[in-house]
């Protein structure tokens, strides 16, 4: 039986915008390159500032009175290489974000229309496509240029050796095209992906009158990139919309 896709025909039971967020934190997971873990929420968000890697939760002292979990970097300890910086409470990470974000809210407006320019450029994909139409076209051309050129081959004598080195020049030349496709189309993505976290940012940013007075998951997710720790435990707050606070 024919099946038909509607948008909009029922009540979602996850908000549209909810939905993108986790597509797009799927989407910043597989980018990472490197194991991740999510077993909380600070999870692959806080970077050694010495080596690069993540930090991750660690229990101390598991089997006494003094158990305590810290946030600490992954190779601390591996290797000869030894980082200096210092280990994380999570309440701490979790209060220094509050007071980055309520340095960064301070300035909301002038904020919102930084943000609302950025997102534009990122959403103008004109040149990009230009550049897409002309390479498709270009694909088209080879390929018809390589199917005569098998047509020729196929119904006439011809020299092999002349044959083959059009027949491969033919190919390269499609190579090369697609290669350069497959490049923009990926600039393409990445631009409207940076587009959506801006969109998502100025929406968080629009609706909040004030900040919460506890941490909240959501205002985290929605509104940190990374969080870099230094040597002298300074934490340097990254936003999706590009500013650094330090903390």
């Amino acid at each position: 039986m024919p099946q038909y896709y509607v948008e909009h025909s029922h009540e979602p039971i996850i908000q549209p915008d909810e939905w993108d967020a986790v597509q797009k934190e799927f989407a910043r997971r597989r980018a990472l390159g490197r194991s991740y873990s999510g077993k909380s929420i600070l999870s692959s968000r806080i970077i050694c500032g010495d080596c690069g890697g993540f930090y991750s939760p660690k229990v101390w002292n598991s089997n006494s009175k003094y158990r305590r979990t810290v946030w600490q970097c992954n190779a601390k300890f591996k290797g000869d290489h030894k980082c200096t910086t210092p280990h994380l409470d999570e309440e701490q990470i979790k209060i220094r974000f509050l007071v980055a974000f309520d340095t960064l809210f301070g300035s909301k407006e002038a904020l919102l229309e930084n943000c609302e320019q950025v997102r534009a450029m990122y959403t103008d994909c004109t040149a990009i496509d230009a550049g897409l139409a002309e390479l498709l076209r270009e694909l088209d051309v080879v390929a018809e240029l390589t199917r005569k050129c098998i047509e020729e081959n196929a119904v006439s004598v011809q020299n092999q050796d002349e044959y083959f080195s059009r027949y491969n020049g033919y190919v390269e030349r499609y190579d090369a095209a697609k290669v350069k496709v497959e490049a923009l189309e990926q600039e393409r993505t990445l631009r409207l992906a940076r587009a959506d976290a801006f969109e998502t940012f100025i929406r968080t940013v629009r609706d909040m009158d004030t900040i919460p007075a506890e941490f909240d998951d959501k205002l985290w997710q929605k509104t940190i990139d990374t969080v870099t720790v230094k040597s002298d435990g300074t934490l340097v707050f990254k936003f999706q919309n590009g500013i650094e606070i330090e903390g």
